[in-house]
């Protein structure tokens, strides 16, 4: 919303600062985004008289003037300044624009200095307008009229001195966007008296010769109310200077009187209007849903197509206005305008957002009728716009022709004044409480409060509270601190599932990972990928067709991030999120994940070849450490029953039974090319909630068991098919001895062409060293033996396999 200083005032009665204005509308909830101030380009321009003018000595076409520019001494003698000029009609007793030295000149981007041109003194300058941003014009200096107040500020002399606010509005509020209801705000703030707004009574001077109907079904939901009045005998021709100024000032261009009228009041009231040539309609005007198929050349010289259910203005020609957003240019005004049908309506603010939405429209009507103007204020903006035609164009006014009534809004709340202090800790006497309703436009009787028609988004006493709040300043809250229910230290206040997902987060961030925050919305195709993109989970409204679903799984977004990070050069990537994903709608099908991904190599290029691809055990190792974070046994169960995403032949699944707690491995090539990520990638993801809770509920950790006694290690060899994983023989040899084995690892593979050479076809071996660590004694030979033998039949059992010669 944008508006000058001076059509604030037009509504506000005010000698405030502008500072203290813009704080002003900052702390009420209407935050100013811009301020463009003349004064602070303009301001150090003044009107100055050329005394004399005579030829440069060194040049044909310049001139040395000697210019008085302002009051100079107790006597208030002119102080005069030589300067050097080269303006065609620079002469003597000119009355034109002086900026002295050190005035930064906005139409050239220069800062005046002192300067010697061609042998003779100049400082400052004689100005264009072109040199103050007024025009194009460079022909020669600005010439004023003789009586023109010398050493006076040209902005103040001609009026420019208007300084451009911005604010900023939010959706709630739609009588912020106009003049006025930022106005009434400042008043009731205490900046200033907002000035009556009286309505003209409009004599009619003859029976309007068109009629308006609304179409049945649009009464109750569409268009409640239309009206208007033909105005005959109008001369269209360029706006006066003030109205033009105003629109230009906040980036309209004046188009002509009559459609200058119409933006006008849509940013001075929040009352979008529009004018018809009513030589260009044939017949009656009807408001009407479309069939469908219609098509419409809009003001903006678009063509736009129809659908079904889409609010149009026709007459018997056919469409020439989409209602509430855009006129026709068929019938649309210009200078050979002379009789027009003035109309104001009240338009449903979700039929609006929905047909602009459609048809990509964005204009002011629209964006203040989907938001909610005022309905009451139909007729009376109405007649005050045709007072401003009449007076600006000439012409005289028929009387009124409407179809439907105003929609009756009225509704009132209780008033609590010391719900005040419970909901906002603000401590507001009853009487300014009151004073603050009654000067926002609201109507007290008793305890009961109406709110204006102007004000939509008041729904409850609780937004009584708001106003009150937001009048007298939320920036006067104090904060104290909240008392504690129970003395002492208190509880951890964080769920288990909380305390983990924190957890989660140091651990995989403390392994290298970057984290990144994605969106829980993601399109179809890659949420089909993932298992996901049923109707259960698509989005009615979704912002874009690229967040269309709920996530099924973190890695969607992680691999659009990281093809997004490819394409601008970053080849290895460790990126990790823990958040929320959902398989379906309904409460309970919503987990919680933590996921990384790593592409690329392991270590950045050294000297010593520690550089290399990462591969599934880099991932694995990670999604181990993340789990014994959380509090995993240290004993698991993997398996291949992973998901279709995930490589096949190249990961794994971390579980407990039937209970899955992490996956692990590339991900599926097909998947990568459809997500245009360059591979391969591997990755992890770990069920936070899936991890089971200790038995032992206790704060501290069990004590460090620590044995005296010297570990022995037993390394074996086994030759097994070339099929059998490393895994199962791990598994089966930690099985031989549970209390005395502390620990089975593998530390060596053979395979290949030469291991098949040595023991034969579809054969490799393997080597691990198993940990033997007595508690209570030294273990004998015998003893070593024994355990040695249980690890030989154990392995043999459950790989096939026998001891390596």
């Amino acid at each position: 919303m944008k508006f000058t200083l001076s059509w604030l005032k037009d509504h506000l009665d005010t000698t405030a600062p502008l500072d203290e204005i813009l704080y002003a509308l900052t702390d009420l909830g209407h935050e100013v985004e811009e301020v463009q101030n003349p004064e602070d380009s303009l301001g150090a321009f003044r009107i100055c008289r050329v005394i004399e003018a005579v030829q440069h000595p060194n040049a044909d076409r310049l001139r040395v003037c000697r210019v008085a520019t302002w009051p100079n001494g107790p006597d208030g003698a002119m102080e005069e300044i030589q300067v050097v000029c080269g303006a065609p009609n620079a002469r003597t007793g000119l009355v034109g624009v002086f900026a002295p030295t050190g005035t930064h000149v906005p139409g050239t981007g220069v800062d005046l200095k002192p300067g010697n041109i061609r042998g003779v003194d100049s400082n400052g300058m004689l100005c264009s307008e072109r040199e103050l941003e007024l025009s194009d014009d460079h022909n020669g200096i600005i010439d004023l009229p003789e009586d023109a107040p010398v050493g006076v500020r040209f902005i103040d002399y001609k009026g420019l001195n208007d300084p451009m606010i911005y604010v900023k509005i939010t959706p709630n509020r739609p009588d912020g966007l106009g003049v006025r209801g930022l106005a009434r705000d400042l008043a009731a703030r205490g900046l200033g008296t907002l000035k009556p707004l009286e309505v003209p009574p409009i004599t009619a001077a003859f029976p309007a010769p068109i009629k308006v109907t609304i179409d049945p079904a649009l009464k109750t939901k569409g268009c409640p109310v239309f009206a208007g009045r033909v105005i005959r005998g109008v001369k269209n021709g360029p706006s006066p200077d003030w109205l033009a100024a105003r629109l230009k000032a906040i980036g309209l261009r004046p188009i002509s009187t009559l459609v200058d009228i119409t933006n006008y009041f849509t940013f001075g009231l929040n009352r979008p209007l529009h004018v018809f040539d009513m030589a260009k309609v044939q017949g009656d005007l009807r408001i009407h849903p479309a069939e469908g198929g219609e098509t419409l050349l809009a003001l903006d010289g678009k063509t736009y197509t129809l659908a079904p259910g889409m609010m149009l203005i026709s007459d018997d020609t056919g469409p020439e206005s989409l209602a509430g957003i855009m006129g026709g240019e068929t019938t649309g005004c210009d200078e050979t305008t002379m009789d027009v049908f003035l109309e104001s309506a009240f338009w449903d603010p979700i039929t609006i957002a929905t047909t602009g939405r459609a048809l990509r429209i964005n204009s002011d009507a629209r964006y203040r009728f989907e938001r909610g103007v005022d309905p009451a204020f139909t007729l009376a903006g109405l007649d005050l716009a045709t007072q401003m035609v009449l007076d600006l164009c000439g012409g005289e006014a028929s009387d009124l022709v409407v179809d439907g009534t105003v929609p009756d809004t009225t509704r009132s709340y209780t008033l609590d004044p010391a719900r005040v202090v419970s909901l906002v800790g603000m401590d507001i006497p009853e009487a300014e409480q009151r004073a603050t309703l009654a000067a926002l436009g609201f109507t007290l009787e008793g305890n009961q409060v109406t709110p204006p028609t102007w004000r939509p988004d008041v729904l409850g006493s609780a937004d009584l509270v708001e106003e009150v709040a937001r009048v007298a300043s939320l920036s006067k809250l104090v904060g104290k601190p909240m008392a504690r229910a129970l003395p002492g230290v208190p509880r951890p206040i964080l769920t288990p599932l909380q305390t983990r997902e924190k957890a989660a987060r140091r651990q995989i961030a403390a392994l290298g990972y970057n984290e990144c925050v994605t969106y829980s919305f993601i399109d179809q195709t890659a949420a089909t990928l993932f298992g996901g993109g049923s109707d259960a989970v698509r989005i009615d409204n979704p912002i874009s067709s690229e967040m269309s679903h709920l996530r099924p799984d973190l890695l969607p977004g992680l691999l659009r991030a990281a093809a997004r990070n490819q394409a601008r050069g970053f080849a290895d990537l460790a990126l990790f999120e823990v958040g929320p994903v959902f398989a379906g709608g309904e409460p309970g099908e919503q987990a919680l994940q933590a996921t990384g991904l790593l592409i690329g190599a392991s270590a950045a290029r050294d000297p010593y070849g520690s550089r290399r691809p990462v591969d599934l055990f880099d991932a694995k190792a990670d999604a181990e450490a993340v789990l014994a974070a959380l509090g995993a046994p240290a004993k698991v169960q993997i398996t291949r029953k992973v998901a279709g995403w995930w490589h096949p032949g190249r990961s794994g699944v971390i579980g407990l039974g039937p209970n899955v707690m992490a996956s692990f491995g590339e991900v599926h090539p097909r998947v990568l090319a459809a997500l245009d990520v360059k591979g391969p990638a591997v990755a992890f993801t770990v069920l936070v909630a899936n991890v089971p809770m200790p038995k032992v509920k206790t704060p501290t950790r069990p004590a460090l068991t620590l044995s005296d006694l010297q570990a022995v290690d037993r390394d074996f060899s086994f030759v097994v098919d070339a099929q059998v994983e490393a895994l199962t023989l791990v598994n089966a040899a930690q099985g031989a001895d549970k209390a005395l084995i502390a620990a089975v690892r593998v530390f060596d593979q053979f395979t290949g062409d030469k291991a098949e050479a040595q023991m034969g076809v579809g054969k490799k071996s393997i080597a691990i060293t198993v940990r033997l660590q007595p508690q209570d004694k030294t273990l004998t030979e015998a003893e070593i033996e024994a355990v040695s033998a249980k690890v030989v039949e154990k392995v043999s059992k459950a790989t096939g396999g026998s001891l390596r010669k």
